[in-house]
């Protein structure tokens, strides 16, 4: 393929906030009296805030009030904030620095499709936000992942065929929201995990440009 765009999400493939994240919602399930473990947390990658909290709420069979489930998403959000926070240039993933550099040589449009409401606040702590000509974030979005309502948005911001983009996912959600969209997939993580993506790689670092235009 002539690949003309790549667009990734966050957090596992550009920056580990993930581990954050789990806090959060561990200390958010614990509150509740909700036993949480990393396992649990697995179905949450990819997915939104509000329906994340949902997916906790029910495996401890509790039933809140929409007001009240905003004050819990918000309290969530507070605790992931203050891990991020202490990000600084440097804590990005192996590799993903040499990978984005490599595709502006290359005059490869890069766009972010996370779903994270804080995607530009790391970008901007990690000081990467100058690489992303698109950012698509979980503020601009009305559908979540497997939709593909993000990496559509992404494609017709950065003005590049689908057929021409690639996207950068570790999480299931992820891949399946590209895939019906119509875009080719690179997983990064585990491939008995990621399964449908087109390829998968441990990281950005194994990724290569020759490699990306042999996919179809």
């Amino acid at each position: 393929m002539e690949v003309k765009a790549c667009i990734f999400d966050l957090d596992g493939v550009i920056v580990d906030t993930a581990k954050y994240h789990y806090l959060a919602w561990k200390r958010l399930a614990e509150e509740l009296g909700i036993n949480f473990t990393e396992e649990d947390n697995e179905e949450l990658k990819g997915v939104s805030r509000m329906d994340s909290l949902d997916i906790i709420l029910k495996k401890g069979n509790k039933e809140i009030s929409q007001e009240r489930k905003d004050e819990l998403a918000a309290k969530k959000n507070d605790w992931y904030l203050e891990f991020v926070n202490e990000m600084t240039p440097g804590d990005e993933l192996p590799g993903t620095l040499d990978f984005l550099k490599t595709l502006k040589q290359n005059d490869i449009k890069i766009g972010l499709g996370s779903s994270s409401k804080n995607a530009k606040l790391c970008l901007t702590l990690l000081d990467m936000m100058d690489f992303f000509d698109v950012i698509v974030d979980g503020t601009m979005i009305t559908k979540a992942k497997p939709d593909p309502q993000i990496f559509l948005m992404g494609a017709e911001q950065l003005g590049v065929a689908v057929e021409n983009t690639i996207v950068f996912e570790d999480a299931v959600a992820g891949i399946e929201a590209a895939q019906n969209g119509g875009f080719l997939t690179v997983g990064i993580g585990n491939p008995d995990v990621l399964n449908k993506a087109t390829i998968v790689k441990p990281s950005l670092a194994e990724v290569t440009i020759k490699e990306l235009e042999s996919l179809k």
